[in-house]
């Protein structure tokens, strides 16, 4: 009762709203809601623009190419792509060597390249010391930095003599029953593109292993190691199983540059356009057969199939990544892409 009456005689005055004070004192005016709507207005639309950009390059992409190849795909249809002849001068076309050297190659690459570069990232994230980890870091992305013509020449003068003169001849002698060891040692060949490739990617699927192995959290190992495990043990359950999602994610984009590749393979796979089951055998590839025929392509026909092996790497680049979420799915089965125990 009492603190009634003194509330009715000393009646309060309302409380002034707060206002927002900057860490050194200053009043921060509160932004009005309708001036708020047009930066964000914009910002939207900015990256609106921007999405839709990239979908209409790609629409674009494909586009020009079926206006350009249309020629090649009346004159054979989808014989194009099963065909094995490659006659200029008669003018018959077909691409099935060019995609069966793009795929055999890629596929080397990727056998040689994965345990290596797996192996690289583990080592510099969880066995390296401390003062060589920065350089093996910087020379492993030195590699991805060196021009593509180097790569070719350093194929060329070194490892095609290596090949011819040491590997081949061993690999014929042990394990040319298989038959993908058999034939003459030329040096140059899809065994060649495929060690060169390697190389190349390595330093990619590296690169971004190392990134994903580094962002699995502490907790993580010394979980593993809490529970008895050995350092194998940790490294195979507690980092390479939760970072499996991430390392497949860098394998496809080393995929991506090994089915690319124009000029180190153009070098060294002997570009013939033909079908053999020997590594040995040279071969050809749907990026170098574009770059070293496109410029001697005098008819209008020619000059047509060509851009359709480019519509066929196109499509091959579509397939593999198809197979790609496929195998990320099949490996995290619908889940979120997050670390996991």
């Amino acid at each position: 009762m009492r603190n009634l009456v003194e509330a009715a005689r000393f009646p309060q005055k309302p409380q002034p709203e707060p206002e927002t004070t900057a860490p050194a004192g200053r009043t921060i005016p509160l932004i009005p809601a309708k001036a708020s709507k047009v930066p964000d207005r914009v910002f939207s639309a900015a990256m609106l623009f921007c999405g839709l950009s990239l979908l209409t390059i790609v629409v674009l992409i494909v586009i020009e190419l079926v206006l350009q190849s249309r020629l090649s795909i009346h004159a054979f249809g989808w014989r194009f792509f099963k065909g094995t002849n490659w006659d200029p001068v008669a003018g018959d076309f077909g691409a099935l060597p060019f995609i069966y050297g793009t795929l055999v190659s890629s596929l080397v690459a990727l056998v040689i390249a994965i345990p290596l570069s797996v192996g690289v990232a583990v080592f510099t994230t969880e066995m390296c010391p401390k003062p060589l980890r920065g350089t093996i870091s910087f020379l492993t992305e030195l590699l991805a930095a060196i021009p593509s013509v180097v790569y070719g020449l350093w194929a060329i003068f070194v490892l095609a003599p290596l090949l011819r003169e040491h590997v081949q001849p061993w690999l014929a002698k042990y394990f040319g029953w298989t038959s993908l060891f058999s034939g003459p040692p030329f040096g140059i060949g899809m065994l060649a593109a495929g060690i060169i490739l390697a190389i190349m990617i390595v330093p990619i699927i590296a690169s971004i292993s190392r990134e994903v192995l580094t962002a699995v959290p502490q907790q993580q190992r010394e979980a593993v190691l809490a529970l008895g495990a050995t350092r194998w043990e940790m490294i195979r359950v507690g980092v390479l199983r939760n970072a499996r999602t991430g390392i497949v994610g860098a394998i496809i984009l080393g995929l991506g540059r090994a089915l690319g590749e124009t000029m180190t393979v153009t070098m060294v796979i002997g570009n013939t356009p033909q079908i053999a089951r020997s590594l040995f055998a040279p071969g050809y590839t749907m990026a170098s057969v574009i770059a070293n025929e496109f410029t001697e392509a005098t008819g209008d026909l020619y000059l047509s199939a060509l851009i359709e092996i480019g519509l066929g790497l196109f499509l091959v680049t579509i397939v593999v990544n198809i197979l790609a979420g496929l195998l990320v799915w099949s490996v995290t089965r619908g889940m979120p892409a997050r670390v996991r125990a």
